[in-house]
């Protein structure tokens, strides 16, 4: 068995998912609040084959001499930077912490970095993927019919006008593997960890967090991703054409 042709194939399945990655990133680099998706490759030894002449049969050995790329995905958390809009319903997190949606059909919650929300026809406040917002206690905030602007403090406090509505829900987690991506750009915990409450959130008003990807990098990566995949294709191109002279050699 040919190990070095099965190594590239398997090389360049790996870098076509190294790819995926890389485009789905710079397609939403402008994405507000978006986190970087990741993917590591590690080795996995696959075992030596070895030919038994005494039992006439081929079994496995156990060096680590074949090794395969195994791929992980994961997500970069780190922050990204937090641009002006000018916009009142525009917020964004300093430091730790997500906003809390209620998703619809009664699927739980998420939690977002996206702070672009909006009011809806029934003074409703949402996020833009129009999911109720909540306050401290889980509950949706209205707002009051002629009540004024919506005024949120650097501490999530809600009023409008002399009228306190509350304070947003900011919510942390232990470890950043508690979540788990979805549609939209935002995260739901994972099945038995419940978050906590930021004690003292830093939301700032008029503000949206950019997403974590830096685009040039990117570019950088599909190069090098498109130069590998070249070097394996000349591999398994140099390995094919030498196993055909080895069988014609034979007969």
């Amino acid at each position: 068995m040919n190990i070095g042709l099965y190594q590239s194939a398997s090389s360049l399945s790996a870098l076509e998912r190294w790819q995926d990655v890389t485009a789905q990133n710079i397609t939403a680099s402008q994405v507000t609040g978006y986190r970087k998706r990741t993917v590591e490759f590690s080795g996995i030894s696959m075992g030596e084959v070895q030919v038994d002449p005494a039992k006439g049969r081929i079994g496995n050995g156990e060096g680590p001499q074949s090794i395969f790329p195994k791929a992980t995905y994961g997500i970069n958390f780190q922050k990204g930077e937090n641009h002006p809009t000018g916009r009142s319903l525009d917020l964004a997190i300093e430091g730790d912490g997500y906003f809390q949606v209620k998703l619809p059909d009664d699927a739980g919650f998420a939690y977002t970095r996206d702070g672009s929300f909006r009011i809806t026809p029934e003074r409703t406040l949402v996020s833009g993927n129009g999911y109720e917002v909540l306050n401290q206690d889980g509950e949706p905030i209205t707002l009051l019919p002629g009540g004024g602007e919506l005024v949120i403090g650097m501490d999530g406090t809600l009023m409008q006008g002399t009228n306190p509505l509350g304070k947003l829900a900011v919510q942390s987690f232990a470890k950043s593997e508690d979540l788990t991506a979805v549609a939209g750009g935002l995260f739901v915990a994972r099945e038995g960890v419940d978050p906590a409450a930021v004690e003292k959130p830093v939301v700032m008003q008029g503000y949206l967090e950019g997403s974590n990807v830096t685009p040039l990098r990117e570019m950088i990566a599909l190069v090098q991703i498109a130069r590998a995949y070249e070097a394996n294709q000349k591999i398994i191109t140099t390995q094919d054409q030498t196993l055909a002279r080895a069988l014609e050699t034979l007969g």
